[in-house]
C-alpha cells in the first residue's frame, strides 16, 4: 500500500495533506509513504523530517508511481495524476459541486475520488471533519485580520490619560468558525454579541460571555438544517433579522461573518445600506467571500473600502495559519484512513455509512447520489 502526498499546486495554497507526524504514522500501519519533493516548505515541514519519518521524497512523478491512495489539500486536476495504480483513491477537499468538470475527470481516469468535506456529521467521524478543524482557525485568524485592520486597541484601557473604550464585535453565523472568533475576539478585550438561525446555538454564545441577537416569535423559522449546518431562513424571518441587525451593526466596530450553506451561494447577511449605517474606521470581516460573500461589496482577496469601512475577503484563511492548519487537516486525513484499515487486507476498507458519504466516482463512473441527481 502506498500513499502519496502532493506538493499542492493551487494559487496561495500553503498548506500541506501529511506532515512528518502522519507520515510516520501511517508507515506504522505498514503503508509505504512518498512526498513529493517540497510538498511542505510553505507550511514549515521540510523534506528532511519526511525523510526522518520514514518518507520517500522525490518528484510527482515518482511520487505517483504505483500509489494506491493519494493525499491532497485541494483537488488537482486529473491529468496530472497519472501513474498510480488502477482504482486508486484520491483524498481531499474535491468541491464537487463547483468543480463538477474536474470530478468527471477523476472518473474518467479510474480514480475513486473521497471528498472529505463531504464527511457525514456524526460522532464516529468528528475527529474526521476537515470542515470543523479548518473552520475553527478560520474563525481564529478572522478576528486577528479585523484586529490588524482596525486603527484602534480592542480591549478597554484605563490610563492617566483617559479611558479607551473596549471595541464592539458581532458575529454573524455561530457555527465552528464564529464560536472561535466569539471566544478570540473576548480574550482580546472586546464586547461581543453574536447571532445565528438556529436557536440551539443562545446558550453556545452565551457560554462564551458574549450577548445573543435573536429574532424572537416569527413564525416560519427554518433554520435548523441538517447535519448540524444552518438551513434556509424564512422570508418572514428574513426580514425581521433583517431589521433587527441593521439597528444592531449600525453600533459595532467589527462584523465577523461566517455564514455557509452547503453547496449553496452564501447568504447575503450584510447590504451595502447597513454598511453605510457604521462608523468610518469599522471593520467587516466576510469569511463565506470564496462562496459569493455574506457581505455586499466584498471582493474576494481583496481589503476594500466603502462608505468608510474596510470590508476584508480574504481567500483561503486557513492556509494563512498553514503550519497549524496542516497539521489538523492531516490528522483529521490520518483519523480518516486508520479507522477502516484493515490489517489483513493491509489497506483500509470503508463502511457504507461513511463511504456512500463522500465516494464521489468509482469504475469509471461518478456515483454519488448529490451529483447524479442534478439535471
Amino acid at each position: 500500500m502506498k500513499i502519496a502526498v502532493l506538493l499542492e499546486t493551487a494559487d496561495g495554497e500553503k498548506r500541506v495533506a501529511a506532515t512528518p507526524e502522519t507520515a510516520k504514522k501511517f508507515a506504522a500501519l505498514g503503508a509505504t509513504v512518498a512526498v513529493e519533493a517540497g510538498a511542505g516548505d510553505a507550511a514549515g515541514y521540510g523534506d528532511a523530517a519526511y525523510a526522518e519519518a520514514g518518507a520517500s521524497i522525490g518528484d510527482r512523478a515518482a511520487t505517483l508511481a504505483g500509489a494506491d491512495i493519494v493525499l491532497g489539500v485541494q483537488g488537482p486536476d486529473a491529468s496530472t495524476l497519472a501513474g498510480t495504480a488502477a482504482g486508486a483513491w484520491l483524498v481531499a477537499a474535491l468541491n464537487p459541486v463547483a468543480e463538477r468538470a474536474r470530478i468527471d475527470g477523476y472518473a474518467a481516469a479510474g480514480l475513486e475520488a473521497l471528498a472529505m468535506e463531504w464527511m457525514p456529521r456524526i460522532t464516529r467521524a468528528q475527529s474526521m471533519d476537515i470542515l470543523s478543524s479548518q473552520s475553527n482557525l478560520s474563525g481564529y485568524k478572522a478576528v486577528l485580520d479585523a484586529a490588524a485592520e482596525y486603527g484602534r486597541a480592542f480591549p478597554m484601557m484605563m490610563t492617566a490619560a483617559g479611558t479607551v473604550s473596549a471595541a464592539k464585535c458581532f458575529v454573524m453565523g455561530v457555527g465552528v468558525a464564529g464560536l472561535q472568533a466569539i471566544a478570540t475576539a473576548r480574550r482580546l478585550g472586546a464586547q461581543v454579541s453574536a447571532t445565528d438561525v438556529r436557536s440551539a446555538t443562545k446558550e453556545q454564545i452565551q457560554s462564551l460571555g458574549a450577548k445573543p441577537i435573536f429574532v424572537e416569535k416569527v413564525a416560519g423559522i427554518e433554520g435548523e438544517g441538517a447535519g448540524g449546518y444552518a438551513g434556509e431562513m424564512s422570508p418572514e424571518y428574513q426580514a425581521a433579522q433583517a431589521e433587527l441587525v441593521s439597528g444592531h451593526i449600525a453600533k459595532q466596530d467589527i462584523v465577523i461573518t461566517t455564514a455557509l450553506i452547503p453547496g449553496r451561494a452564501a447568504p447575503r447577511l450584510i447590504t451595502d445600506a447597513q454598511v453605510a449605517t457604521m462608523r468610518p474606521g469599522s471593520v467587516i470581516v466576510d469569511l463565506a467571500v470564496e462562496q459569493g460573500g455574506n457581505v455586499e461589496g466584498s471582493r474576494p482577496g481583496e481589503v476594500v473600502v466603502r462608505h468608510g469601512v474596510r470590508i476584508v475577503g480574504h481567500r483561503n484563511v486557513p492556509s494563512r495559519l498553514a503550519a497549524d492548519a496542516s497539521a489538523l487537516f492531516s490528522r483529521n486525513l490520518y483519523n480518516f484512513l486508520s479507522a477502516f484499515w484493515d490489517k489483513e487486507a493491509g489497506r483500509p476498507v470503508l463502511d457504507a455509512e461513511i463511504g456512500d458519504a463522500i465516494r464521489l466516482t468509482q469504475g469509471g463512473a461518478v456515483v454519488h447520489a448529490r451529483l447524479t441527481d442534478v439535471a
